[in-house]
């Protein structure tokens, strides 16, 4: 969000992250580390500003996430009192401090999570509560990378104004144009590991389900990259011929969520 709005001419005053590597990696890039928790920060600390930006927690709201949170007996959506309820962290910010637009994103599922009642307490917090106008979309990442990641946006304003969303990219992207060479045999799938994610595929197919590992064709898209991607890199796998697939590099991530390749990365793998 921060490159996006920077090359659209805005600049940052104020940004909050509370994963230490992912501030590591933002203070590498930025030359600023990002304020902690945003739950203990005041409003009045945060500087005037006349956009907002966030991107709140969706593992509470997430296809994947909701069905990881049931089976292990956990509340997910607003019950998530870790996660969830950092919506109404923004609410509280876009409250005491009015800026005069904001930027909102998340996974598509947060509109039909709890059969819609979800996005429309959000909804309603933000056009009711605080009186902005909003406007939303869903949108798929594939129309810039190579990669299938659907998300919601919400854009809103404090008083009303003509607003079009922007024409997207017809030109499709395949995932060869993000790959490296050569690439560290490190990534390549031990035999033990293979025949662990092909015989797990086999048994859900066989019990009706669609969970397996993905081979992506060079002249295709991927999945959604997700945060587990590190522990064994099944949702994207590249064919090496004879050889066992690979997982993407870190490098090769990055590009698949847009970063140029001039983005540092100071931190491990994981």
């Amino acid at each position: 969000m921060r490159l996006g709005l920077e090359s659209a001419g805005c600049e940052c005053v104020f940004s909050s992250d509370w994963d230490a590597p992912a501030q590591t990696t933002y203070a590498e890039n930025f030359g600023e580390r990002p304020h902690g928790d945003i739950r203990a920060i005041a409003s009045s600390e945060i500087p005037d500003h006349d956009i907002l930006a966030a991107g709140f927690p969706c593992q509470p709201f997430s296809i994947s996430g909701v069905s990881k949170k049931n089976s292990l007996g956990r509340a997910h959506g607003f019950r998530d009192q870790t996660q969830a309820t950092l919506f109404f962290e923004v609410k509280r910010i876009i409250h005491d401090r009015r800026p005069a637009a904001f930027l909102l994103e998340n996974v598509k599922n947060l509109m039909s999570h709890d059969r819609g009642r979800t996005f429309a307490i959000i909804l309603r917090s933000l056009e009711e509560d605080l009186g902005y106008h909003v406007e939303y979309r869903v949108m798929d990442a594939a129309r810039f990378v190579p990669q299938h990641r659907e998300r919601v946006y919400l854009v809103g304003f404090r008083e009303p104004r003509s607003f079009n969303w922007p024409a997207l990219p017809t030109k499709a992207t395949a995932i060869a144009e993000i790959l490296e060479a050569p690439v560290d045999p490190k990534y390549t799938l031990s035999d033990r590991l293979w025949s662990y994610l092909q015989d797990y595929a086999r048994k859900h197919r066989a019990a009706g389900n669609g969970f397996g590992f993905g081979l992506v064709a060079k002249n295709g898209i991927s999945r959604t990259l997700s945060a587990r991607y590190y522990k064994d890199g099944s949702e994207i796998l590249i064919p090496q011929g004879r050889a066992n697939p690979r997982r993407l590099t870190p490098r090769e991530c990055a590009r698949l969520m847009g970063f140029a390749d001039s983005f540092k990365i100071p931190v491990s793998d994981t």
